[in-house]
């Protein structure tokens, strides 16, 4: 009698790997309190415009506000298109080097957008190493740390990054520094902002470093820096990715402030505090569009941000679930 082989069932191919953690991801408390605030959305929607539209700017922007071979002084102080002696090339009118205001706002984005991503970071870094250490540590390398933190709280964080800014001028007196302004501002930014990284991790630290998961590791001989990288870290994510979120919106109006000030980036490479600066000296001669619209993107921006910011500090806190 002849043997009948059955065909097994087909078997369900496996979704790849980035389309699981999707589903994952949709489904997650995270999304679902995303989606169910419409205010949240709306910022969301708000910086993602603002966002890809700057680091888009070279394909987005009609003109470009660093050629200076297209600059032409006969454009100069050209009000919005809409009104009478305004210009349809010009939909936002021109400053006075006669670039486009539009053009020169996606620009400047796209360069305070650089500047505040760079000091977060930088401030992320020193901040969690410095809190993590000292956290760890104790002794006196806890106390040093958290008294370094004290002093910087004395004062503000724009006076810290003026001082900074003035130390790093006075250096390099005898250099040429437009293109090492950027570096000097996000500099100057991040160590104004470590102190909350590192205070909020090392509070955390000292609360992780007794658990039986640190004590395991420090038993089978792990180097203290792998256990405070490898083990706590991931355990004060949380708390960090939502004070770098909120300190983002902070560093983009810190960066503006220093330009108004006049220590910001150089007029040939403009943020928006640079354009503020510079179109608040023609604000009383009726220019009032070249500082009403660098102004307007900042606070929009900024304000978008910290909506993001703290939805995400009460989403992230398990106490409001």
């Amino acid at each position: 009698m002849a043997r009948t082989t059955e065909t097994p069932p087909p078997q369900p191919t496996p979704s790849s790997p980035w389309r699981a953690r999707l589903a994952a991801a949709l489904d997650s408390d995270l999304f679902y309190s995303f989606k169910r605030s419409k205010l949240v959305v709306a910022a969301a929607v708000l910086a993602l415009g603002i966002v890809g539209a700057a680091f888009l700017a070279p394909l987005v922007a009609p003109h470009n506000p660093h050629d200076l071979a297209t600059l032409d002084l006969i454009n100069a102080n050209i009000p919005p298109a809409w009104e009478s002696q305004g210009d349809h090339r010009f939909l936002l009118g021109t400053d006075d080097q006669g670039r486009d205001i539009f053009s020169t706002i996606l620009y400047g984005t796209r360069s305070s957008l650089l500047i505040g991503i760079s000091s977060v970071l930088l401030a992320t870094l020193l901040g969690v190493s410095l809190g993590l250490w000292a956290g760890y540590a104790g002794g006196r390398i806890d106390s040093f740390v958290m008294r370094l933190a004290d002093v910087q709280l004395t004062f503000p964080a724009i006076l810290t990054a003026l001082l900074i800014d003035g130390v790093a001028l006075a250096i390099f007196r005898n250099y040429r520094l437009e293109g090492g302004k950027f570096w000097i501002l996000v500099v100057a930014i991040g160590l104004a902002y470590w102190v909350q990284y590192a205070r909020t991790v090392r509070g955390v630290t000292l609360v992780e470093r007794d658990k039986e998961y640190v004590q395991a590791a420090r038993l089978i001989g792990l180097r203290p820096a792998k256990i405070m990288f490898q083990h706590i870290l991931p355990n004060v994510l949380s708390p960090v990715l939502v004070i770098a979120t909120i300190n983002l919106a902070l560093a983009i109006i810190t960066e503006a402030t220093l330009s108004f000030l006049g220590v910001g980036l150089p007029p040939t490479e403009p943020s928006l505090g640079t354009m503020i600066q510079v179109g608040n000296k023609y604000l009383f001669s009726g220019s009032w569009w070249m500082v009403a619209f660098p102004g307007l993107t900042l606070a929009l921006l900024a304000l978008a941000v910290n909506l993001l910011g703290d939805w995400l500090r009460d989403a992230l806190n398990p106490k409001l679930r």
